[in-house]
């Protein structure tokens, strides 16, 4: 199965998706420091820079999954909470992709706030181009990560997922990802203790750059798209 990955930032959604078995088609990511990153561990992967201008007229962008976790800032709690007023509101553009390159699977995250604002709005566009969606609230310490990082994962199937809850209940859930995955306690911090900084430096003391953290921090644990991805490649009969 295929994917295309936009807003792509680090990869977290490349690299849980690519675990569960899926092939990496295309990535379109704005930031030219992520873009390097992304060059580096996809080398074979084509690249655009904005989402406003994908996909171009050449060359062959349909997949069978979009993944990716648009901007939250529009209605993130620190801002001023503008919406769809704000110029960073993409949504309408992530919308405008799934209605030209028709996935039969969508993959959304963003901030439990969308729930409160613009959550109608997603979930009417999808239902306008075809899309049945359940979503759920994940916690990165749910999958082992040493902090909490809640967002909110949507799932949508173009198919209609006929009375199957893919997310499942929310024990249930946590209990196949821990039992199935233990990477997100090894993946930065093995022994599972408190990150701790460089005095007077927001760095952590494994080297880290401000840029990477920052990057990192903005970027999905890599575990928990992977579980998604093996459920959606189950019920879809591939594995």
């Amino acid at each position: 199965m295929t994917f295309g990955s936009l807003f792509a930032g680090i990869g977290g959604f490349d690299l849980g998706l690519e675990r569960a078995g899926m092939y990496c088609k295309w990535q379109c990511e704005i930031d030219p420091y992520a873009r390097r990153v992304l060059a580096k561990h996809w080398p074979d992967v084509r690249r655009w820079d904005d989402v406003r201008t994908f996909p171009p007229p050449d060359g062959e962008w349909g997949v069978d999954l979009v993944c990716g976790g648009f901007p939250c800032q529009p209605i993130a709690a620190p801002g001023n909470r503008r919406g769809a007023e704000d110029e960073r509101w993409l949504w309408p553009e992530f919308a405008r992709v799934i209605s030209i390159l028709r996935p039969r699977y969508v993959l959304l995250e963003n901030t439990t706030e969308l729930l409160n604002q613009g959550f109608g709005s997603v979930l009417g566009d999808l239902a306008a181009l075809g899309f049945d969606a359940e979503w759920s609230c994940i916690s990165a310490c749910s999958v082992g990560a040493p902090h909490t990082r809640q967002r909110l994962f949507v799932v949508a199937n173009s198919d209609g997922f006929h009375g199957k809850a893919w997310l499942g209940d929310r024990e249930i859930r946590r209990g196949e990802i821990l039992k199935s995955h233990h990477r997100a306690s090894t993946w930065a911090n093995p022994e599972r203790k408190p990150m701790e900084t460089e005095a007077g430096d927001d760095r952590v003391v494994n080297g880290l750059s401000g840029r990477m953290v920052g990057l990192g921090g903005n970027a999905v644990v890599p575990v928990i798209p992977e579980w998604i991805g093996r459920r959606i490649l189950e019920a879809d009969g591939v594995m």
